[in-house]
């Protein structure tokens, strides 16, 4: 094919959209999936681990929450960086280094003898993390066809689940089995990231940013191969256009674009959203084993109830699956942080089993399915020269409030017990409903490709 004729950017784009659901796009989707149960177990993983280390290394309240908030606070600088560098360099590459350090750095927690080593290496953790998720949703959006974006973005978020049973699963039957068991549940979490980066490694780079930095004839490739698995033979290609400039060159004019008139409103409220959201799901998940093992339970069944409360979220994915599509990204979010307010409410006052049990499965079931639409929405309100770098602020931007959460929580308990805790994060959960009107909704529209 000869560079004359190569196609536009928005015949690429168009193309993309009118593909149906292939193979291809499955297999995109599980590889960007694995990395985001990663990130799950993670930070699931150490909800169960705050609880055996509080236990073994007599930790305070305090020094557990740093070893929450370190991590978050390693996923704010990896968020914000990681989307301005996949802007610059491409989705994929920063997958692979993403990985890449959190598997290091996640094997070597296993070995730590000290609470100062095992900060610096839950930082380092948290960076590569926290670079990923909002690389991750950006990239899966620029593949998907636009009626059912919104579902695959989902079902990416659905992944959360999957890490998040795992690391119940794991807290539950290893760590509790020996005084090295946070150990093995470190190691277990390094593990895949080996996987993780092979997959991510086979994995074709966004068309649509291969298009934006003028590589017209790969993309043209990628394409092709996913209309050949859809039994698609690409008609006649028309002739290339100029160059389209993008809406932003460097870095640094990449983040003032935000607060360009157009994206003032929409970044705003996906601020606020985020931060709201962030500080209430962190506040409250991580802290639930501990909060159940201070009421009276033992390691092994407050890590039970933690886990039965975990299996609510995947069903909760799967209704704002199916329901962003019908009633658009603003509702379902809103919907779902209404029921999420609901739900701390009860589990705050919550004071027999059924209660605690019932009330956790239903803030799982509205948190996740939250989530799910929140991570669906953020990637297309921006163009795609800017896409990477406006999810990826979103996600610092909350990260400051899942820092602030773990530390906050310790503090607020003594004043006002678990129902003052669980006001505020009702409180947070009614704001950000709020702020997700100040969204657009691009259910089913083309994405922005400037």
């Amino acid at each position: 094919m000869v560079d004359s004729v190569l196609p536009s950017r928005a015949s690429l784009a168009q193309r993309l959209d009118d593909l149906p659901l292939t193979w291809r796009h499955i297999r995109l989707l599980g590889g960007s999936g694995v990395g985001w149960a990663l990130d799950a177990m993670d930070v699931g993983l150490i909800s169960f681990i705050l609880a055996a280390l509080t236990a073994q290394w007599g930790l305070t309240k305090p020094e557990a929450g740093w070893v929450a908030s370190i991590g978050f606070l390693g996923m704010a600088l990896g968020a914000t960086l990681g989307g301005l560098l996949a802007d610059r360099f491409g989705r994929r590459q920063i997958f692979a280094v993403t990985l890449l350090v959190y598997g290091i750095a996640t094997g070597a927690s296993a070995l730590v003898g000290g609470l100062a080593i095992l900060l610096v290496l839950r930082f380092f953790v948290g960076l590569g993390l926290g670079a990923e998720l909002p690389v991750a949703s950006t990239y899966v959006s620029e593949f998907a066809p636009s009626r059912i974006r919104g579902r695959l973005i989902v079902a990416l978020e659905a992944f959360w689940a999957v890490g998040w049973t795992a690391a119940a699963v794991i807290g539950y039957f290893v760590i509790p089995a020996s005084d090295d068991g946070w150990r093995w549940a470190f190691a277990l979490g390094a593990i895949p990231a080996v996987y993780a980066l092979i997959i991510r490694w086979g994995m074709p780079e966004s068309p649509r940013w291969l298009a934006m930095r003028g590589r017209i004839a790969e993309a043209e490739r990628i394409v092709v191969s996913f209309e050949l698995d859809a039994g698609i033979v690409a008609g006649p290609a028309i002739r290339k256009e100029p160059a389209s400039r993008a809406i932003t060159a460097t870095m640094r004019s990449r983040v003032s674009t935000l607060w360009h008139p157009e994206f003032r409103t929409r970044t705003l409220c996906l601020w606020l959203v985020w931060l709201f959201v962030n500080f209430s799901y962190y506040g409250a998940f991580i802290w639930i084993p501990s909060i159940l093992v201070d009421a009276g339970f033992d390691l092994v069944r407050s890590f039970g109830f933690t886990l039965i409360i975990t299996l609510a979220q995947l069903p909760g994915y799967a209704v704002a699956a199916w329901l962003i599509e019908i009633w658009g990204r603003r509702i379902t979010l809103s919907v779902f942080l209404i029921g999420s307010a609901a739900s701390a409410l009860v589990f705050g006052t919550a004071n027999t089993e059924a209660m605690i049990i019932g009330a956790g499965m239903a803030l799982s079931f509205f948190n996740l399915g939250a989530w799910g639409a929140l991570y669906a929405v953020t990637p297309e309100i921006y163009p795609t020269s800017l896409r990477g770098t406006g999810a990826g602020w979103a996600a610092g931007v909350g990260r400051i409030a899942s820092i602030i959460a773990p530390l906050a929580v310790p503090a607020l308990l003594p004043v006002g017990g678990v129902t003052l805790v669980f006001s505020i994060f009702g409180a947070c959960f009614l704001v950000a409903a709020a702020a997700a009107w100040g969204l657009s909704d691009r259910k089913g529209v083309a994405l922005d490709d400037r």
